[in-house]
């Protein structure tokens, strides 16, 4: 009668061990050892990063408790008056309220463009797909200092202008001050921001598009749903992730608008389209179209820090809401 062999196999023993008796994971200091190329790689970025974002930001805070020009050292100590001023400054709400409407108008504009473009761009059988992406993606790379200084010269009252091709096909009869209306000038930043950025959304969008497979797709189709079933169904649930990225990118670049204002208007007319950065950038180099002010970086600081402070509560809310309809889905699911 053969012996029956008792003794466990190392395969066996591995496959049986229970998870109290395996070997703990690698602590942190083996975990750092392992990947020490990683980190040594990220040691530039991580330089600069401290460097010229981190350092200003708490260098900065010394001076939001400061009345100074710029020019020596800091000695006027005044605590958080600076503060407290612009907290009763109207035209600093004002600028947070035409940033918000920039930001509430460029977004959801631009993400139903750049979704509609991604989907078209993405087919395979679209003949000369990656021209067109290089056209869409042009004006991101494109400065929007000269963006603005070309835009400014088209819709000036001399020379070949917008003004003169719309006097000429009969449009209109008199010319139009496009940038002496406060309402006026800020729909001309918001369709030139619109078009500015819309390369980023569209290049993220794309990428979201391609990590969907075809597969999923094909089988859709044998299932007999359209193309718009097949959108509502499958590629906006598989794009969700990405697309909560993309609005929270999109929204915080376009709270930092700044370049297209400052040429195209310098926040005038009458601070009619003055935002946060060119009301901050005012402030702290002195004077703009509208008004001329002494230079105050400390009270400039002072406005950053607040206006941080609101972004830092927009964002948290943001995160929230969309925490809570994520909940909500997964709710209805079950």
């Amino acid at each position: 009668m053969p012996v029956l062999d008792t003794v466990p196999s190392p395969a066996r023993s591995r496959r049986s061990a229970s998870p109290a008796t395996r070997p703990p994971r690698a602590g942190l200091r083996a975990r750092v050892s392992a990947n020490r190329w990683s980190y040594v790689y990220l040691l530039p970025l991580l330089a600069l990063l401290l460097t010229f974002v981190v350092y200003p930001i708490f260098g900065s805070l010394v001076y939001t408790f400061y009345r100074w020009n710029g020019i020596g050292d800091p000695t006027d100590f005044v605590g958080l008056d600076n503060f407290r001023q612009i907290m009763v400054d109207s035209i600093f709400w004002d600028s947070v309220a035409h940033t918000f409407v920039y930001a509430l108008v460029v977004v959801p504009v631009q993400l139903v463009i750049a979704l509609a473009l991604a989907l078209v761009l993405n087919n395979r059988k679209l003949r000369f797909s990656a021209f067109y992406r290089t056209l869409f993606f042009l004006p991101v790379v494109t400065s929007p200092a000269v963006v603005g200084v070309v835009i400014q010269l088209m819709l000036s009252n001399f020379g070949e202008t917008l003004n003169g091709w719309l006097l000429d096909a009969h449009v209109i009869d008199t010319p139009v001050d496009w940038l002496g209306s406060p309402r006026i000038a800020m729909g001309i930043i918001i369709a030139v921001g619109v078009w500015q950025t819309l390369g980023y959304n569209l290049v993220y969008f794309l990428a979201g598009l391609q990590t969907i497979p075809e597969e999923v797709n094909e089988a859709a189709k044998i299932d007999g749903a359209g193309r718009i079933r097949a959108f509502v169904h499958i590629t906006v649930p598989m794009l969700r992730p990405v697309g909560l990225m993309i609005v929270i990118l999109a929204f915080i670049g376009s709270f930092q608008v700044f370049d297209i204002v400052q040429v195209l208007t310098g926040g005038g007319p009458y601070f009619g389209t003055e935002v946060v950065n060119t009301y901050i950038y005012h402030l702290a180099f002195g004077g703009n179209e509208a008004a001329a002010t002494q230079p105050n970086v400390g009270l400039a600081s002072a406005a950053s820090f607040f206006y941080g402070v609101l972004l830092i509560g927009f964002s948290v809310v943001q995160v929230l809401i969309f925490r809570s309809l994520a909940k909500r889905r997964a709710a209805g699911r079950a």
